[in-house]
């Protein structure tokens, strides 16, 4: 049977959008077509006449996952008389840390996308650039600092720390190792630690 191309479309979306979760689940490697396209409820016959390769659907998965990213930081932000500590806040929390599948791209993917095809990478560079666009229309400005170099501090030391709480089997020095992260990185930014 003959997919419309209205279906053709809504098929390509919903495997891109499963592939984002699943490779931010099981990394770029520790899933393959088969069970992507079974995720998305397809065969995986037709993917070849969606995509070009896995690396297409990886790169356009990343940048997926990297908008919807940036989107919650964004809706986080606007909800908050404080958008900073809102972001932050949400960010270094164990909830996040918890969501590997819909957490952030950077700390399920950040050590894998460096081992990938600069298809892949670029939608990661995209989306660190617009990362650091939020940061630092958030971070209050400071005499002297070089524009996005706090922003730059702050987003690798929340990334790196999600990314080594998720590998900790202590829940316990996992949590605290997020709350000093968050101190940290408000001091960064030159709020008080109660922030």
């Amino acid at each position: 049977m003959r997919v419309s191309r209205a279906q053709a479309e809504a098929n390509r979306e919903t495997v891109i959008n499963v592939a984002s979760r699943l490779f931010r689940e099981h990394g770029f490697d520790g899933i393959g077509l088969k069970d992507l396209m079974k995720g998305a409820g397809l065969t995986q016959g037709g993917f070849y006449k969606q995509f070009a390769s896995k690396d297409d659907l990886a790169a356009l998965a990343s940048g997926r996952a990297m908008e919807s990213a940036i989107g919650r930081w964004s809706r986080v932000a606007a909800g908050s008389a404080d958008p900073f500590a809102a972001v932050v806040g949400m960010y270094l929390s164990a909830g996040h840390q918890g969501e590997k599948g819909d957490g952030c791209p950077l700390a399920a993917l950040g050590s894998d996308a460096a081992r990938q095809s600069e298809e892949v990478r670029l939608p990661f560079q995209n989306g660190i650039e617009a990362h650091l666009q939020v940061l630092d229309e958030l971070i209050p400005a400071s005499d002297g600092a070089k524009p996005y170099d706090k922003a730059m501090v702050v987003l690798s030391l929340m990334v790196g720390a999600v990314t080594i709480s998720r590998i900790m089997t202590d829940q316990g020095m996992s949590e605290r190792l997020l709350e000093a992260a968050a101190d940290a990185v408000k001091r960064i930014a030159g709020e008080t630690a109660e922030g």
